[in-house]
């Protein structure tokens, strides 16, 4: 992993992955894909890391895609190289992934922050998808999550004037799940993942894919969906020991099987 463009560690049971382009407000390269996919994806593999973290600094999580590396491109070569399809390698990550947004997230930034499975964030944090003053629109799910998680009239508003969201607001309109003090963001991000991390990790991949499985299906094919992931449980181990020690009023110890 490169040591320039992203940092990583690893705190207890949660991995990091922090954009490292301060020089360009974070702004998201195919270099920074790359190696943000190939960090969750290592992360992932090793079967002690619980949860995710993606941060940036406290200026910006990412000020949007890197323009310069895009403007000269051709249709022909946008589409046959089939520009930020490896994105989808970061969605299909199973442990749940926190977002912990400070300053600005716009564009692609923005849309990286949606792709997390929940986000934490400041009052000043300004979230935004100025494609449109670029001559293009979003096109790393901005259109699609955004409506998703804000509704249409205020994704239209975004998508269409390329207007900023400030946190507060972001938090009203569902998009951020947790407003913190600027300076506690990242703390508050850890606190949740670490949260996550004290869960058994099967469990814990199927309560993410059940909900993920509420915006790509009916609700009738959810609950069954939903119905199934919670009667497989029984076959694990950590259900025993999560029920038992609810039972007898201690903490359970959970073994991840």
């Amino acid at each position: 992993m490169s040591e320039h463009v992203i940092l990583t560690e690893i705190v207890d049971r949660v991995g990091v992955i922090r954009l490292n382009r301060p020089e360009a407000l974070n702004a998201l390269n195919l270099a920074i894909l790359n190696t943000v996919v190939e960090a969750a994806e290592a992360f992932q593999s090793d079967p002690n890391i619980m949860a995710l973290v993606i941060t940036g600094n406290d200026k910006a999580f990412a000020a949007g895609a890197d323009i310069k590396e895009m403007a000269d491109k051709s249709y022909i070569e946008m589409h046959q190289s089939d520009w930020f399809s490896q994105w989808t390698r970061f969605t299909d990550i199973r442990l749940p992934i926190v977002a912990a947004v400070n300053g600005f997230a716009l564009g692609g930034g923005c849309e990286l922050a949606m792709m997390a499975d929940l986000i934490i964030a400041g009052p000043n944090t300004k979230f935004g998808q100025p494609e449109i003053n670029l001559g293009v629109i979003p096109g790393m799910g901005g259109s699609q999550r955004l409506t998703r998680a804000v509704g249409k009239s205020k994704a239209m508003d975004m998508v269409l004037t390329g207007r900023m969201m400030d946190g507060e607001e972001a938090e009203r309109a569902g998009l951020v799940a947790r407003l913190v003090e600027d300076d506690k963001v990242f703390d508050t991000a850890m606190e949740v993942a670490q949260t996550i991390a004290s869960k058994s990790r099967p469990v814990v991949m199927a309560a993410k894919e059940a909900v993920d499985t509420a915006f790509e299906t009916s609700l009738t094919q959810g609950l069954l969906f939903e119905r199934r992931a919670f009667h497989a449980l029984f076959a694990l181990e950590d259900q025993k020991e999560g029920m038992d020690a609810f039972s007898n009023k201690r903490r359970a110890q959970f073994q991840d099987r």
